[in-house]
């Protein structure tokens, strides 16, 4: 009787995640300009490049050093690798994912960042991401439709965009403590001039 009253309790605790994970997923799609097909082939492209990356016999035993970021069918490629040739390699690995529709390669030929640099890019995004909040002056603005990477110090901004946003964003990055440099990856939804 315990057995089955610990089954069905587990089974019930599974079903529970799920569906929190389901909702929570489904929350975030709503709140983005991408919508949520292109949302979620985001986060299937993302999967893609890491598993082909690491599946590939050049690039696998450096894979875990190469970071995938899909925003809107582009890929930021982050990390560090050992050669140009493989920075370029990489790029020809993750540009063959159906839907990419174009790779930014910000791969760099270096030795591994430790773990004091990761720590340190983690905490860069994350007063990055804590410094958008403050954008309040933008009606309709919402922080979660931007993407911040870090790496090495550089910080890569991807979202879609009015202009206005994007200057207030790259405004906020760039004064952020410990940020050396601010890369935009933003498509614009008013074009330049508008």
């Amino acid at each position: 009787m315990r057995f089955l009253l610990l089954a069905a309790c587990l089974a019930l605790s599974a079903c529970a995640a799920v569906v929190v994970g389901t909702a929570t997923v489904t929350a975030l799609s709503v709140h983005d300009r991408r919508g949520a097909r292109v949302f979620f082939d985001d986060g299937r492209i993302e999967s893609a490049g890491q598993r082909r990356l690491a599946r590939d016999p050049e690039i696998a035993p450096t894979q875990r050093r190469i970071g995938v970021v899909s925003y809107n069918g582009i890929v930021l490629l982050h990390g560090e690798v050992e050669s140009p040739a493989l920075a370029a390699h990489a790029e020809t690995v993750v540009a063959g994912i159906d839907g990419v529709r174009q790779v930014i390669n910000a791969l760099e030929v270096a030795p591994p960042a430790d773990g004091w640099r990761l720590a340190r890019d983690g905490a860069i995004t994350a007063r990055v991401k804590t410094g958008l909040l403050d954008i309040t002056s933008l009606p309709g603005f919402d922080p979660t439709r931007v993407n911040v990477t870090t790496s090495k110090g550089v910080v890569y901004l991807q979202g879609l965009l009015s202009q206005e946003e994007a200057e207030a964003v790259v405004e906020v990055a760039r004064w952020t403590r410990g940020v050396e440099r601010v890369v935009t990856i933003f498509e614009y939804l008013d074009p330049p001039g508008e």
